[in-house]
C-alpha cells in the first residue's frame, strides 16, 4: 500500500436470501489489460474493497481470476459477481455460460449472479436457470440487471423467487426513483453501475460546492449520495489513488437539504449504452 492509499472500512448489507454483499466494490469493465487489472485488483484490496464486478460479456473473467490468484488473495475473502450476457439467453444456454465464467474465474462459485439485460421471450426461462444454480450452491445469490419493477414482478410471478439484487445505471444525474423504490420496499438490494456518469456531474457547481465543505471531489459527494439512499456502487477504474478515493466516503454524512438538492439535478441522464440487438427495444412494454 501506498502513501496515497489507507484502508477503508467499507459496510456490508445484508441480502434478503441472508447472504452478505459490500455496498462498494470495484467494477473492472473496460479493463482489458493482465498488468491493469492486476494492479487495479491490488490496489483495491489493499485498501478495503472486497467486491469485484465483472460479466461475460466484458471479456476479462479471466484476467480478473488471474489477478486474484496471483496476488494470493483467499477466495473467502471476496464477493465475486458476474453475469449472463444476450446470446446466452437466446440459446437457453445460461448453465452453460455460467460453467465457462466459472473457469475462466478460477473459482467453483460466484457470490452474485445476475441476468446482464432483460431479452424479451428469453428471461424468464434465464431467470428459471438462475434459480437451479441458486439451489445448486454454485451461485450463492442471483438477481438482475437493468430490469424494470413489471419485469421484476413476472419472475417473482414464475418463479416464486425475487432477485437479492437489481443493478441498474444510477447517479445525481438519474435517480432512478422509481425503480429504487420499488426494489427497496420487496427487500430487492439496488446497485449502482456508472454511479459517476461517466463523469457527466463531476464540474456540477452544487457538489463541488458541498465537496468542499467536507474536503471531499464531486465523486465522492455523488458516491456518498448513493451511499445515503442506501444503493450499492461499483465505480471502476484501474487507478490506485481514484480506487482509494473512490472509497474514502464513510467518513463524512450529507444533510438531508443536501441530499435533496442532489437528488433535484436528476434529468434522467443515460450514459451506459444499450446493447444494439436491444437499441429497439421498447422497455415500457417488455414483459414477454
Amino acid at each position: 500500500m501506498n502513501e496515497e492509499q489507507k484502508q477503508q472500512n467499507i459496510p456490508s448489507v445484508q441480502l434478503h436470501d441472508g447472504n452478505s454483499m459490500p455496498l462498494l466494490g470495484l467494477g473492472v469493465y473496460k479493463t482489458t489489460d493482465q498488468d491493469d487489472m492486476r494492479t487495479a485488483v491490488d490496489a483495491a484490496y489493499q485498501c478495503g474493497y472486497r467486491l469485484f464486478d465483472t460479466a461475460s460479456v466484458y471479456g476479462n473473467e479471466d484476467l480478473l481470476g488471474n489477478a486474484v490468484a496471483e496476488l494470493g488473495i483467499p477466495r473467502n475473502e471476496i464477493f465475486l459477481t458476474s453475469k449472463v450476457w444476450n446470446n446466452a439467453q437466446r440459446l437457453n444456454d445460461v448453465t452453460g455460460a455460467f460453467e465457462r465464467s466459472l473457469k475462466r474465474l478460477r473459482t467453483d462459485y460466484v457470490d452474485l449472479y445476475l441476468i446482464h439485460w432483460p431479452v424479451p421471450g428469453c428471461f424468464r426461462q434465464s431467470w428459471k436457470q438462475l434459480v437451479r444454480l441458486k439451489e445448486s450452491g454454485a451461485a450463492r445469490s442471483i438477481g438482475v440487471s437493468n430490469f424494470s419493477p413489471a419485469q421484476i414482478e413476472v419472475l417473482e410471478s414464475e418463479t416464486g423467487v425475487i432477485p437479492a439484487v437489481n443493478q441498474i445505471e444510477c447517479h445525481p444525474l438519474w435517480n432512478q426513483e422509481e425503480t429504487v423504490s420499488y426494489c427497496q420496499s420487496h427487500g430487492i438490494q439496488v446497485q449502482a453501475y456508472a454511479p459517476l456518469a461517466r463523469g457527466a456531474y463531476l464540474d456540477r457547481e452544487i457538489l463541488i460546492q458541498i465537496g468542499n465543505k467536507y474536503g471531499k471531489s464531486a465523486a465522492q459527494v455523488g458516491l456518498r449520495w448513493l451511499m445515503q439512499r442506501k444503493i450499492g456502487a461499483i465505480p471502476k477504474s484501474v487507478h490506485p489513488a481514484r480506487i482509494n478515493e473512490n472509497a474514502d466516503i464513510f467518513d463524512f454524512s450529507l444533510t438531508d437539504a443536501e441530499m435533496a438538492a442532489i437528488h433535484a439535478l436528476d434529468e434522467g441522464l443515460r450514459t451506459a449504452h444499450v446493447p444494439q440487438d436491444l437499441v429497439d427495444t421498447d422497455w415500457a412494454t417488455v414483459l414477454a
